[in-house]
């Protein structure tokens, strides 16, 4: 519907915009000025003292909109240094680091070496399988023995649980990737069915306690609390099943895969006891070396930021302006410092889009810790 009023302020904006648009050309000219000194100087792009200083002044003259106006503004000096980064052609770490995994060979993929938690029938030896078809799976007892392995070079790739649909992310998953910083290779969303089992003969009614890993326990906790059945945590979900089936006891049952129950001679008294019907883990097979293939399609990066005012809006607002989609944010706190954290970001994109790459190499220039965890293809995989 047309509206005279609305129509006529539209052409003040318009003619506003008008005389806007060359003063934004003529300083984005003279940003690129001053990259040509930056290069010649040796100075950084990022003058985060500088900065704060045109931001204080935006808001302290622009009245009741300054706050908005430092928004424009810091919008603004993003899209200079993104240009300054282009001009000075930082983050050549990181694009020698992606021109070597762009071009490494697929021998990986031929008979690997897989470290994964557990023991045969735990849903990372699934995962394992989906992934690594040819691969040669050795079992470890706890998360961090599996990175341990895959740093040491006993094992060429560790798959590892990162998030669950329902109970959310494997907190000491995130924290062995931020300790050992190893690069993600592929991942896989793996639909979830867990199984009560028991020692052949048990009936449920006799049932008081269950044995699994705490994101089986916490996926099927509607169920336990329904049946009155105490939790009882263990390191994970096959090693829950070995151990009801070493015992002689009567009134436990565990939770965890089909498979797992034809390994320990257990029967199966109800399947899919999730809560969520539409349960899926993802895992993530880590490595030393990073490789990325043809197919990737997710970019994962862990960071810190200064503590100030709006830095991770800064941060993520430059993914917006680049048309890339987070999928993820995840913080975790940094050891020894109080209330600090590190952030994990995982975004759709690849580093074949020379746009994504500019942004990633003005990350690692601009921010305190910068770890590019990899580019890879996540796989959609169901148990058999």
């Amino acid at each position: 519907m047309d509206n005279p009023k609305l129509n006529e302020i539209r052409k003040e904006i318009n003619a506003i915009d008008s005389q806007l648009l060359p003063l934004l050309v003529r300083r984005m000219d003279a940003a690129g000025k001053v990259a040509e000194i930056k290069r010649e100087a040796g100075i950084p792009v990022l003058d985060a003292q500088r900065e704060q200083q045109i931001l204080n002044r935006v808001r302290e003259r622009g009245g009741a909109y300054g706050t908005a106006l430092q928004g424009v503004y810091a919008a603004m000096m993003e899209a200079s240094r993104a240009l300054q980064h282009d001009a000075l052609g930082g983050g050549q770490a990181l694009r020698e680091q992606v021109e070597r995994a762009l071009h490494a060979g697929q021998e990986w993929l031929q008979t690997p070496r897989i470290a994964c938690s557990g023991v045969s029938g735990a849903y990372s030896d699934a995962a394992s399988r989906l992934l690594f078809p040819e691969g040669n799976v050795v079992f470890y007892h706890e998360f961090e023995d599996v990175f341990a392995a895959v740093a040491e070079g006993k094992a060429d790739f560790g798959v590892v649980p990162i998030e669950n649909s329902y109970a959310g992310s494997v907190h000491e998953a995130f924290d062995l990737m931020l300790r050992y910083r190893l690069s993600i290779s592929v991942a896989t969303d793996l639909p979830i069915h867990h199984c009560l089992m028991a020692l052949p003969g048990v009936q449920p009614d006799h049932l008081k306690r269950v044995y699994s890993h705490p994101q089986g326990l916490a996926q099927c906790a509607e169920y336990l609390e329904t049946h009155g059945l105490a939790p009882i945590p263990c390191s994970n979900t096959a090693a829950a099943a070995k151990r009801l089936a070493e015992s002689e006891e009567q009134d436990a049952a565990a939770i965890a895969s089909a498979d797992a129950a034809r390994n320990f001679g257990l029967q199966i008294l109800e399947r899919d006891i999730q809560t969520s019907k539409n349960n899926a883990t993802r895992f993530i097979a880590i490595s030393r070396e990073m490789r990325i293939t043809p197919q990737a399609d997710k970019i994962s990066l862990i960071f810190t930021l200064p503590h100030t005012t709006g830095s991770l809006y800064g941060v993520l607002s430059r993914f917006a302006r680049c048309g890339l989609n987070l999928t993820k944010i995840e913080s975790r706190p940094i050891p020894d410092s109080n209330f600090q954290y590190y952030f994990y970001l995982d975004f759709t994109g690849s580093v074949r889009d020379e746009s994504t790459l500019h942004l990633l190499c003005a990350l690692q220039d601009e921010l305190p810790a910068f770890t590019f965890l990899g580019n890879y293809q996540e796989l959609m995989g169901a148990l058999e």
